[in-house]
């Protein structure tokens, strides 16, 4: 990403989001994760519900081979979101999982590989 943040046209509104909550890789986003607080995850999930139909069938569209950076930024969004959701509807806005073992033994697979990239041979 670069400093000016890019959006498809018609989601330029969420530009706020990205600098926090878009990142490339599973292991990037899951750090914002366990530092956000209940009114990251609420401010969050209330700003991008009410759009995730539209981001889905947007992206529905977009090719993963040579995304431009506004759609990568919006592809991190709702990655970001699939993500966050739970601990804002589940969880209390605890960064931590309850009755669980701490999500920062967990290592994905795919950590440091930008999502995009994951589902390729």
């Amino acid at each position: 990403m670069t400093d000016t943040v890019t959006l498809p046209g018609r989601f330029e509104d969420l530009a706020p989001l990205v600098a926090t909550w878009a990142r490339p890789t599973e292991n990037a986003r899951s750090k914002i994760r366990w530092s956000a607080g209940p009114e990251d995850f609420s401010d969050f999930y209330e700003v991008m519900l009410p759009r995730l139909p539209e981001i889905l069938d947007y992206l529905a569209t977009v090719p993963l081979e040579g995304m431009d950076e506004a759609d990568t930024n919006l592809f991190c969004l709702a990655a970001a979101f699939a993500e966050a959701a739970p601990h804002h509807e589940l969880y209390g806005g605890s960064a931590d999982v309850p009755f669980s073992f701490s999500a920062r033994r967990f290592v994905p697979g795919h950590g440091d590989v930008p999502s995009w990239e994951t589902g390729r041979n």
